[in-house]
């Protein structure tokens, strides 16, 4: 297995043609060669998380041209942290290569650093919040809720009896949290006021 202080193997694929007509059937292939149903849990979890990369993306894009810049470079490393993600969740545990490209315990560990780190400068809270203020806030938020999806697939396929790598569930947990953090940081950062949950508003 790789460690934490090692390098992953670099992607060594040519991608020429977009379409190849071989999930015209409703199945798709692993990592592995396997070929199971489009449908099946297992393609769920890693297209969730691949729709979570999407979302990130975004959030990145919105923040470039903001006062929360700074979170531009966490979230480029987020989105390569993802698609490590999925690279291990479409391959079953046999196929899985030494430096195949996976989530560490480091990765789980800088997202607490970072989580702590950002919450000391935030005030305190005194009710929920609502997404909103701003397009990035909400969509920061939308990324948290996708994110959760994700990690709800990835409990489901566990409880199904899979085998996954240790930390893929530990990090979708300290991401939606960062998310959360994160919106937050937007929020104040621009100067906007957080929506917060009235639950006599109407």
């Amino acid at each position: 297995m790789t460690s934490d202080n090692e390098t992953f193997k670099e992607p060594t694929l040519s991608i020429n043609r977009v379409y190849t007509r071989q999930g015209d059937s409703g199945k798709t292939r692993l990592v592995g060669g396997q070929l199971i149903p489009k449908h099946a849990l297992r393609i769920e979890c890693y297209g969730t998380v691949d729709e979570l990369n999407s979302y990130i993306g975004r959030c990145a894009v919105l923040a470039e041209n903001t006062k929360a810049a700074h979170l531009v470079p966490i979230l480029s490393r987020v989105q390569n942290t993802l698609f490590n993600l999925g690279s291990i969740l479409a391959t079953l545990p046999g196929d899985v290569g030494e430096r195949m490209p996976r989530v560490l315990e480091a990765d789980v560990k800088l997202l607490e650093q970072q989580i702590d780190t950002a919450n000391e400068s935030l005030p305190a809270l005194s009710s929920f919040v609502l997404p909103g203020g701003s397009l990035l806030n909400a969509d920061l938020h939308v990324a948290r809720t996708v994110c959760r999806r994700a990690e709800r697939n990835c409990a489901r396929l566990v409880d199904e009896g899979a085998e996954l790598d240790q930390w893929s569930i530990p990090y979708l947990n300290r991401l939606s949290d960062a998310l959360f953090v994160w919106s937050r940081v937007a929020s104040v950062n621009e100067g906007i006021t957080e929506v917060l949950w009235a639950p006599n508003r109407y």
